[in-house]
Formats: structure tokens, C-alpha cells, sequence
């Protein structure tokens, strides 16, 4: 890859070893301005090693990572004036109040949009009144969205960013990022919840024992996975066990369930042969595609360092 200013984020054959283990191997990725990216991986994937090393905040064996065309590494103030970061464990000044504890993140950014903090207060329904040793995880967390939004940051980069968060507060960061999106903000989003990575990101990009093995939009990589397909007749079900890219078929009572990869056309040529009645095809969801392609869950750890990500 060349990098490039216009990109967002720009990563290029950026490794980090911990002695012979690879945390992360030669990972290649760019996020362009006003994107919203999921980074999807197994626990121990190296998904925080990526931030960490995006954040300056670890050493890279090699390569590079830039934010806006500034080397992450080399140059890690200037890449933070860019960018705003969400951690999944909120460790705060047990002290302090919310509001100033906002107040205090706010003057370490050195830019905050007060009204809109305010209406962030108000729509994750968060006391600023209290002491934060007095919040729950969820609480906590949410001190940390309303500051990182506030800041209106070019980059958001958000590492499990919704966790100790009930429902209906997942709701009220999905509209937070939507709002951040459309006012071109980039997002880098590492998430567990594949339904929010499904609801809000434009691409994924998926990691596994350190090395990227998939990115695309998420209708490319659903091209890669099986289609499930119920389809009814009339009369007599057709015999697709010599078809090419059917997999799994069940009969029950005229009615023919199987998955199809590849081209659907044999299939689609058969079975209207056949007189079908009806035809459901359903495209895998984003768990669905994780399991498929991988056939463990995204919670799975890996035998890396704890500290890899």
C-alpha cells in the first residue's frame, strides 16, 4: 500500500511480536475519511494490540500507522489532536463528579462542543451530579462516550466501546455514532456485538491469531459465505444431492431447506424445474458469516499474549 493523507487511518506491514509470538503480522488497512470500520476478531486477535500501537501507546516491531497522514509512532501528540478514544474498561478519578470529570477530559482534548455534550447527558440519561465511585460499569463507560463524542473529533476510534451498557443505552450510542457519521466523522469501531457492527459500519475488516484474513463491505463478505434457502412444492421434491454448492439439504413435507454457495443459478434452474411453490433466500448475518468462515465464536481466545488484545 502507499500511504496517503486522504486516508483516515493508514496502516502498512505494521507487526508487533511479544519474543516469537506474533501479536499482530504484517497488517495492512486503510479507513478513508468520514468511514465507520468494524475490527472484528477472536479475544487475543491483536485487535487492542492495533489500537494500542494506533494510539502510540505501544512499541511496533514494524511498520507503520499513521492518522491523517501523521505517524502514530514518531508523532503520537499530533495524531491525538485528530482522534478521540473509547476503552472498554472506564478507570476514572473515583473522586470527581461526572461533570468534572467531563470537564477535566474536555481540557485534556483542548475541544469540546458543550451543547452537544449536554444533549449527550441528557440521552445516555447520565447523572453528572454523582461521584464516579459511585457509578456502575455502565455509567462509567457512559462518562467516556459523552467525552469522546463531545470532542467532534475527525477519528473516533472505540475498542468495545458499549460494554456494562443495558439496551437501551446500546440505542443511544448507535444513534451517537450515526450522528458522528453523518457529520463525516471516521469511526473505528472494535466490537464483540456483531449486531452493532451489522447496524452501523460501512466495511469489516476481521482478524485472526494477528493477521487480517477478511475485509470488505459486509454484502461482499456475505458473498463469500453460504445463502440459506427454503423453498415448497407442490409436488414431488427435486433430487439436489449431486448439485454443486448445496449443502445440507432437508426434505420435510414438500418442503426443502439446504444452503447454496457459489453461483445460486443451478440451484435456482432445478428447483423451478421442479414446480416450486415458494422461495425464501436469506442472506447470512454477520454472527452467521463469523461462525462460518471460521467456525468458532468471535468470543473464542486465542493462544496469544494477554496483553496482544
Amino acid at each position: 500500500m502507499t500511504g496517503t493523507s486522504l486516508s483516515a487511518v493508514h496502516i502498512e506491514g505494521l507487526s508487533k511480536f511479544y519474543g516469537d509470538v506474533g501479536a499482530l503480522v504484517d497488517l495492512d488497512l486503510d479507513v478513508a475519511p468520514g468511514e465507520v470500520v468494524g475490527y472484528l476478531g477472536p479475544n487475543g486477535a491483536g485487535k487492542t494490540t492495533t489500537i494500542r500501537l494506533l494510539l502510540g501507546l505501544a512499541r511496533a516491531t514494524a511498520g507503520r500507522a499513521e492518522v491523517f497522514g501523521v505517524d502514530c509512532q514518531r508523532r503520537p501528540v499530533e495524531a491525538h489532536r485528530r482522534l478521540a478514544f473509547v476503552p472498554g474498561e472506564a478507570n476514572l478519578w473515583p473522586e470527581l463528579t461526572g461533570a468534572e470529570t467531563l470537564h477535566v477530559l474536555g481540557q485534556v482534548h483542548g475541544r469540546v462542543d458543550e451543547a452537544y455534550r449536554n444533549r449527550l447527558v441528557e440521552r445516555f440519561d447520565l447523572d453528572t451530579s454523582k461521584k464516579v465511585r459511585a457509578y456502575s460499569k455502565g455509567n462509567r463507560q457512559k462518562v467516556l462516550l459523552v467525552a469522546a463524542l463531545t470532542t467532534r473529533a475527525d477519528l473516533l476510534v472505540l475498542d468495545e466501546p458499549t460494554s456494562g451498557l443495558d439496551p437501551l443505552m446500546e440505542q443511544a450510542f448507535r444513534a451517537s455514532v450515526a450522528e458522528a457519521r453523518d457529520r463525516g466523522q471516521t469511526i473505528f469501531l472494535s466490537s464483540h456485538v456483531l449486531s452493532e457492527v451489522e447496524a452501523l459500519c460501512d466495511r469489516v475488516a476481521i482478524l485472526r491469531q494477528g493477521r487480517l484474513v477478511e475485509s470488505g463491505t459486509l454484502d461482499q463478505m456475505r458473498r463469500l459465505s453460504a445463502v440459506s434457502v427454503e423453498a415448497r412444492f407442490a409436488g414431488r421434491v427435486p433430487d439436489l444431492s449431486g448439485l454443486e454448492g448445496v449443502d445440507g439439504a432437508v426434505v420435510e413435507g414438500g418442503v426443502l431447506r439446504a444452503s447454496v454457495s457459489g453461483r445460486i443459478e443451478p440451484f435456482l434452474a432445478v428447483i423451478a424445474q421442479a414446480g416450486v411453490s415458494r422461495l425464501v433466500v436469506r442472506e447470512p448475518s454477520l454472527e452467521e458469516l463469523f461462525l462460518a468462515l471460521y467456525g468458532e465464536s468471535p468470543q473464542q481466545p486465542e493462544a496469544v499474549p494477554a496483553s496482544a488484545g
